[in-house]
């Protein structure tokens, strides 16, 4: 008997806590009703007054412009100025060849330059000198014609008075010989003076093809400072070396790759390949929050700066095809650019081309409202309190 009824009562109380356990449930299942249901409701606010704006997608890359240095000239290397991954400033010397030939043919084009400079001179001082002879045959031309004018008086007296018989003959063709002379003599001066301006121009020409040959050196000279200053690699930007493939002494040719420059984290963007039916509502300059894969929790500001012209399997190597029978539909990628927004957090400067990024674009019409779910709600209860009060 005592057995059943401890059986009894160990069941009974067991029946009671049951019982009240259950009572403390329904009082709380209001509540949490009421909890479900307001989360419930802000997270429906929040997915039709943001979420369903946002366009995200984890096909996106660092991109930057990356500078691979050749050689511009033959030669060995005869220093490296640089370390691998070392920073650089712009025009800083990477990597030097040696100079030795090309300050030689600087030389001789310096060299150059003064024969042709001092063919000018010369050129110009014959220029000059024929000059002066044509003034002296000018002036022989006139004394010729002078003669000319006295001969001439000369015989017509003579041949008057021959005819009068006041004179010999002898002197009257002594006058006209004279006269011939003077006639000859003119013909002369005038010959020599056409020869001397010939000259004149012949040496005008030779002054041109001085000039000419100077202007030929001078380009010769430029191109072999051109030559020299190519012996030493600059760098194009300030950024980051890496990839170099000089070693000291190595004799390298023409365009030969030698080191590469990376761009520094502000001169770097974001391609982000979306989808094409997430391209809806996108526009240039809506705002974009970026992720690195490489920098948990660091989030970055940017803003959509272009879209591509065509989707990226265009611009593969094998374009597709789809003129075919067997047709299945793929959605298309195209390629847009993000822009980073300068002055931001000090991780920016661990970004490298080529790291994975998570890309998300606000395109509401206003970005600046609420973004966060409290906020949103927030939001939404002003405006229908708003609503509510007109």
């Amino acid at each position: 008997m005592n057995a059943r009824t401890e059986i009894r009562s160990s069941s009974a109380a067991g029946q009671e806590t049951l019982r009240l356990r259950r009572g403390r449930l329904r009082w709380l299942r209001l509540p949490l009703l009421c909890v479900v249901l307001l989360a419930g409701l802000i997270a429906g606010n929040w997915w039709l007054l943001v979420g369903r704006w946002l366009e995200s997608t984890d096909n996106a890359f660092l991109q930057g412009d990356i500078a691979v240095l050749g050689a511009r000239l033959e030669g060995h290397v005869a220093a490296i100025r640089v370390a691998d991954n070392q920073a650089v400033k712009a025009g800083e010397p990477l990597i030097e060849l040696d100079r030795a030939i090309w300050k030689a043919r600087l030389s001789e084009a310096e060299a150059s330059l003064s024969a042709a400079e001092a063919a000018i001179v010369t050129a110009r001082q014959q220029v000059t000198q024929h000059r002066a002879q044509i003034t002296a045959a000018e002036a022989s031309v006139e004394q010729a014609r002078a003669e000319q004018v006295r001969a001439d008086a000369d015989a017509r007296r003579a041949g008057e008075l021959v005819n009068s018989g006041w004179t010999s003959r002898q002197a009257a063709e002594r006058a006209t010989a004279d006269i011939r002379k003077a006639n000859a003599a003119v013909a002369v001066g005038l010959a020599q003076l056409s020869v001397t301006r010939q000259q004149v121009d012949v040496l005008q020409a030779t002054l041109a093809q001085a000039d000419a040959r100077r202007d030929q050196a001078r380009a010769a000279l430029e191109r072999a400072r051109i030559d020299l200053d190519n012996t030493v690699l600059r760098a194009p930007f300030a950024g980051i070396v890496g990839n170099r493939a000089a070693q000291l002494g190595q004799y390298v040719r023409t365009g030969q790759p030698l080191i590469a420059v990376a761009p520094p984290p502000e001169r770097q963007w974001v391609v982000a390949n979306f989808k094409e039916t997430q391209l809806t509502h996108m526009r240039i300059g809506q705002p974009v929050r970026l992720q690195p894969d490489a920098l948990p929790g660091l989030v970055l500001e940017g803003r959509v700066e272009s879209l591509a012209p065509a989707t990226g399997a265009l611009f593969s190597l094998l374009p597709p095809e789809n003129a075919t029978g067997n047709f299945t539909k793929v959605v298309q990628r195209v390629p847009v650019r993000l822009a980073l927004t300068p002055g931001q957090a000090t991780g920016i400067g661990l970004l490298r081309p080529g790291l994975s990024v998570r890309a998300e674009v606000d395109t509401r019409a206003d970005p600046a409202a609420p973004r966060g779910p409290l906020a949103a709600a927030a939001a939404r209860f002003e405006s229908l309190r708003g609503a509510a009060a007109q």
